[in-house]
């Protein structure tokens, strides 16, 4: 995947962009050290966050931007806009997992993509190039 990167040049990106980095700092990741955050928003304009949280036994491990999904369907919301990545990784941004890839999924194949360097650089990427050819729920009928 081709980064082409830039620095955000309004205050709603910077807030987001800010956001997903500031969730990084609730990272429970004894294990790896590799710490993720994740800003999540809602048609509505609000900003659900989510930090990645490992276990010992590693399988019950969770992404950033699963919490960041699961805590605003908590809540009530089920239609997003954005979701930003970050991790402390400066030189290229990180992607999300296969498997955040199709639980974001769940919720629509419009989602904006933004994965975050520590230096508040960013890529915009959508969910359909980072998941081509998507199994949905309107693959069972379900639209």
């Amino acid at each position: 995947m081709k980064f082409d990167m830039e620095y955000s040049h309004d205050e709603a990106t910077t807030r987001l962009i800010d956001a997903a980095l500031d969730a990084r700092n609730n990272s429970h990741s004894p294990y790896s050290n590799f710490r993720v955050g994740a800003a999540l928003l809602t048609v509505e304009g609000k900003v659900f966050k989510g930090c990645n949280i490992e276990s010992c036994s590693f399988s019950p491990t969770i992404c950033a931007e699963r919490v960041a999904i699961a805590s605003a369907v908590a809540a009530g919301y089920t239609k997003f806009t954005t979701l930003a990545i970050s991790s402390d990784v400066n030189e290229t941004p990180i992607t999300p997992c296969g498997v955040c890839r199709q639980f974001m999924r769940e919720f629509g194949k419009d989602l904006q993509v933004w994965l975050v360097c520590p230096d508040k650089r960013f890529c915009r990427t959508t969910l359909e190039e980072l998941l081509p050819g998507s199994f949905g729920p309107d693959s069972l009928g379900k639209a």
